[in-house]
């Protein structure tokens, strides 16, 4: 039996796994703002897993972050209480087994490779398109995480092929650069769009009804969106040409967002046919948590 952990900023969430059945009935619990309380949290919730099971199992685990191979600390992590602190040696000492921990969004890429959307696919480029923008890369359904741990932080990257406006206007990221595409692809940065366009405050969600009941200032925001997800996966595939790119988080939602954004692939990708696919998630947001019980595949590295 494989347990998976997804820690999130707002939840916890647990799942049990046998093969890719389900053998436990998923927990979501709310997530303590607190290091030794997120612990306490966890031991529990892998306790009740197997209470109900009856049987001990493998424990993963996706955290906002990753455990850094040079301190054996979190780094990275916008659940900021979990910096600077040994989480898996913490846990592996309250749960007296070997853990493995990955960054949520190479969860949801292993989870979506293995028995998902990217099943079949040789390579697999996972997004995450929230309230931040992350992703993922799996290689024959194993992650790929890279020497420094950040392979596939595209959200970190400056927005490709920038407009006069949109570099004038750019906004800063909580990293202290200056136009991430996270800013303009994230939840939030969707939503700062269409106020600039002259659009009433609004939702992510009140945007998209409204460009459905023909708002010009809903609809010129989500083609912009769009386009600017084009650009933003075409210096992906520019770089790793993945077979496929499968979309994860809540933006992922937006209405035909994988045939918009194919269809504007062919203006900045480097090549004169754009064979990669791009697909919504086969798991919705159970992905991450089945990701993290996925970590102990046979495929998966020991993170």
């Amino acid at each position: 039996m494989q347990i998976g952990i997804d820690l999130g900023g707002t939840k916890i969430e647990g799942i049990a796994l046998d093969a890719s059945t389900v053998v436990a009935a998923r927990r979501r619990i709310p997530t303590p703002r607190d290091y030794g309380a997120t612990l306490d949290a966890i031991t529990r919730l892998v306790a009740e897993l197997e209470a109900e099971t009856g049987r001990t199992g493998s424990v993963g685990i996706g955290i906002p972050g990753v455990v850094s191979h040079a301190t054996g600390l979190v780094k990275n992590a916008n659940s900021t209480w979990l910096i600077g602190h040994p989480l898996r040696a913490d846990l592996e000492t309250r749960l007296s087994r070997p853990l493995r921990l990955a960054n949520d969004a190479n969860c949801f890429t292993l989870s979506e490779a293995i028995d998902g959307a990217g099943q079949g696919f040789e390579t697999v480029f996972g997004v995450i398109l929230g309230t931040g923008v992350g992703g993922g890369i799996a290689i024959r359904q194993r992650l790929h995480d890279g020497p420094n741990q950040i392979a596939g932080e595209w959200g970190h990257n400056p927005l490709p092929w920038m407009t006069d406006e949109e570099r004038d206007a750019a906004p800063r990221c909580y990293c202290g650069k200056v136009g991430c595409v996270e800013t303009f692809l994230s939840g939030p940065g969707f939503e700062r769009d269409h106020a600039l366009l002259g659009g009433t405050a609004r939702a992510s969600q009140q945007i998209v009804f409204a460009a459905a009941a023909g708002d010009s200032h809903a609809t010129q925001a989500l083609r912009r969106y769009q386009d600017r997800l084009a650009r933003a996966l075409a210096a992906v595939i520019n770089l790793l040409d993945p077979t496929a790119v499968v979309l994860g988080g809540g933006m992922s939602n937006l209405p035909d967002l994988p045939a918009s954004v194919s269809a504007l692939l062919p203006r900045y990708v480097f090549s004169d046919s754009v064979l990669t696919t791009v697909v919504p998630n086969r798991h919705g947001d159970s992905s991450g948590v089945r990701g993290a019980a996925w970590l102990w595949h046979k495929g998966a590295p020991r993170s």
